[in-house]
Formats: structure tokens, C-alpha cells, sequence
């Protein structure tokens, strides 16, 4: 099993990472056992802290680089995925 896994996901063009989005995304980073950063340009953020997932900005489109370390590294990217396609405004 990898111990670290990254991917590549954009937000959809027509949602921003607000406060719904964000807190939708750390409660999905939350529920793995991996150490996992988002990274939204030259910007990064541990992806299971609200306060800094806000701080990224991304705005719609914005393509999110995930990185995550452990042995869920690769469910968690999986969930973290799947829960960026599927925002909707």
C-alpha cells in the first residue's frame, strides 16, 4: 500500500471554495488517517484545517494540487476527489 499519493482535481467553474465547499472538504480530509496538504497555485494548506483551506482563495477553475502521506493516503485522495467533483453552488 503507497504511503503517498498525489492528484490533480478543478473546482467546478462554477463554485468557489468558500465556506460550505471548504468545510465539506475538511470534514472528507478529517475522516482519513493521512497527513494531506492542498496546494492552489504557490499556495498550500493542511487540507483538515478550515481556517487555512479558506485561506487558499481558490476561485472557480482553480485546479488543486492534492498531496497526502500515510496509509490512507490514497483513499483519502480518492474521497477528497470526488468531493471537489461533486460541488455544486
Amino acid at each position: 500500500m503507497p504511503t503517498s499519493a498525489e492528484a490533480v482535481v478543478q473546482l467546478p467553474d462554477d463554485v468557489d471554495l468558500h465556506a460550505r465547499p471548504a468545510a465539506q472538504f475538511v470534514r472528507t480530509a478529517l475522516g482519513h488517517a493521512a497527513a494531506i496538504t492542498v496546494y492552489a497555485g504557490e499556495r498550500e494548506a493542511d487540507a483538515k484545517s478550515l481556517l487555512a483551506v479558506l485561506g487558499l482563495g481558490a476561485r472557480r477553475g482553480t485546479q488543486l494540487r492534492l498531496r497526502a502521506e500515510g496509509g490512507e493516503a490514497k483513499p483519502a485522495l480518492d474521497a477528497l476527489v470526488a468531493c471537489v467533483s461533486g460541488f455544486t453552488e
